[in-house]
């Protein structure tokens, strides 16, 4: 061996050892290497990763929670105006994760994970300014949620990331433990927002309290009518993880050369990340344009068109807006969609993640327009839905259960699903599933026509417990299935992917549920979600589990 040799190989060693940012060297299939040196360096990028993707999720999905207090304190929006907020945060998040997915590769795992944490500041900052001003305009605060999704494309781009990091052998375990408590973020956010609105945690420099004109609520239970609240700490509060959590990032993850060769410069990869997220706002606004009613909006095209129009667009401009050596990375990841099991993977991805993310953000608001009121008929025997329940349940003590319930088994999934295999899991968990929908939809109709919808209030939040207990598994044992099934280079790309598509469930279900809310039909919701549950069975059943499936049990 050379001198030269010697040194580059001298220097490998140091950086795959931990003593530099970029790697060059990463092989954990070989066993020696990972126990040697790989385990550590990847287990500790997992544990930053955690808290910056859980601190992503909160910023996302914090809106569920804000529209509810939002409706306590007066503000002078409907509430399918309140609906659409919530909506259109879900959105812009999955369609952040579209670039999201390729970001690894282009930009490196330290620096993406790095800068994507530090651009969560700015929605934080910007949400809790608006929050202050009752008597500003719908569309300041539809830009916010729209610049909230920053957090719901962190998903992707952090679980490409960590998937890079482990042998196929842990990829159930480590995405799991990465997505199960990073989807904690979700219940952080809707136990720690309610919390922090109760006091002036900032003095002065977080501006002046507003005053409840309902019940609220918190972990510990109501809240009375009368009492004073920041909301605007919905949003300032993520200041004081972030900051840290951004320089943790910045100092304690790695780059895999082996997958993100050609990253350059930290500033060369942060205007790639920058580009491609700015980018994506761009098919987001317009779908959101064409769909939303006016003032702000034209109202011209109905949801499920606005969907993939948004998917095609985002696409289409990350295509054409590639230049030099990220035309080539870009290119290199749309292989992914000539595979049918992408396509497979991602619908059975939106059947778990799709349904806790979409119900995460959907749930609040609903349990608050219908066991918060009392349906009770007219004169003329016409049902209506305004009259104050004083037995209602305390939206905001509860409604952290669900999504507490489906992070916390997440990691559950994806260790059952290395013991046993990814797709037998999904079929078991599809099937409660459909049963569970078809029964909470039974119960929420029932509530909504009744004067005393508190009575059904337990029995369907048990229901709601067991779709986010399936859902949380079933997250675990998909992400499972696709890191066996594609190889290293493909199976970031491919989680991110998926996940994207799956995220537009915080777009969906918010919709869906609230329109047939305003209809006087909730269960229709939850009856078409079965429908889609039992497809996505059938689909299961003959890609993964038939005698001659594609790839058996993966």
């Amino acid at each position: 061996m050379s001198a030269q040799e010697a040194i580059g190989t001298a220097g490998a060693t140091k950086a795959a050892a931990g003593g530099g940012v970029d790697i060059p060297k990463w092989d954990v299939e070989d066993s020696a290497f990972w126990e040697s040196q790989g385990k550590r360096i990847a287990y500790r990028n997992l544990w930053i990763s955690v808290p910056a993707l859980l601190c992503g999720f909160a910023v996302w999905g914090m809106w569920g929670i804000i529209t509810v207090q939002m409706l306590n304190l007066g503000f002078s929006f409907t509430q399918a105006e309140l609906f659409t907020l919530t909506a259109i945060a879900g959105i812009s998040g999955a369609t952040m994760r579209i670039p999201a997915s390729f970001l690894i590769r282009l930009a490196g795992g330290r620096n993406t994970i790095f800068l994507t944490t530090a651009m969560l500041l700015a929605p934080a900052l910007g949400t809790g300014i608006v929050l202050q001003h009752k008597d500003w305009p719908l569309w300041a605060f539809q830009l916010m949620a729209l610049w909230c999704g920053v957090g719901g494309g962190n998903f992707a781009s952090s679980m490409s990331n960590i998937s890079t990091f482990f042998p196929k052998r842990l990829q159930g375990t480590a995405l799991g433990l990465n997505a199960g408590l990073g989807n904690f973020g979700v219940t952080t956010m809707q136990v720690v927002i309610p919390l922090v609105m109760t006091v002036g945690i900032f003095g002065a420099l977080g501006g002046e309290p507003m005053t409840l004109l309902k019940d609220s609520g918190w972990i510990f239970g109501k809240i009375a009518a009368g009492t004073s609240t920041w909301i605007q700490n919905a949003g300032f509060a993520w200041l004081l993880s972030l900051v840290p959590l951004s320089i943790l990032c910045w100092f304690g993850m790695n780059n895999l050369k082996t997958v993100s060769p050609d990253t350059g410069h930290p500033l060369v990869a942060f205007a790639k990340i920058t580009y491609l997220y700015t980018l994506a706002f761009v098919p987001s606004i317009l779908g959101l344009y064409l769909y939303l009613p006016k003032p702000t909006g034209l109202g011209l095209i109905s949801m499920w068109v606005a969907i993939p129009l948004d998917i095609v667009s985002a696409l289409l401009v990350m295509k054409l807006a590639a230049f030099g050596a990220m035309k080539e990375g870009v290119a290199k990841q749309f292989l992914i969609f000539r595979d049918k099991h992408t396509w497979a993977l991602t619908a059975l991805y939106i059947v778990t993640f799709g349904s806790f993310i979409g119900f995460s953000m959907a749930l609040p608001l609903s349990m608050k327009v219908i066991f918060g009121v009392s349906h009770v008929p007219d004169a003329n025997g016409v049902m209506q839905h305004t009259l104050n329940n004083p037995n209602a349940p305390s939206v905001l003590a509860y409604a952290w259960i669900g999504p507490f319930v489906g992070a916390a088994v997440r990691p559950l999934g994806g260790w059952i699903s290395d013991k046993v295999g990814g797709s037998i899991v999904t079929q078991i968990i599809s099937a409660v599933m459909v049963l569970a929908s078809i029964a909470v939809g039974y119960v929420m109709m029932q509530a909504y026509g009744s004067a005393t919808p508190e009575t059904y209030f337990p029995l369907f939040l048990g229901l709601f417990m067991a779709l986010f207990f399936a859902s949380g598994i079933g997250n675990g044992s998909t992400f499972r299935t696709i890191g066996v099934i594609f190889d290293r280079t493909q199976a970031g790309p491919v989680l991110g992917w998926t996940s994207a598509i799956a995220a537009y469930g915080a777009f969906v279900a918010p919709i869906v549920i609230g329109e047939q809310i305003k209809a006087g039909t909730p269960q229709y919701a939850m009856y078409g979600f079965a429908v889609f549950y039992a497809a996505c069975l059938i689909l299961n059943w003959w890609f993964y589990l038939r005698a001659n499936a594609y790839v058996k049990n993966p």
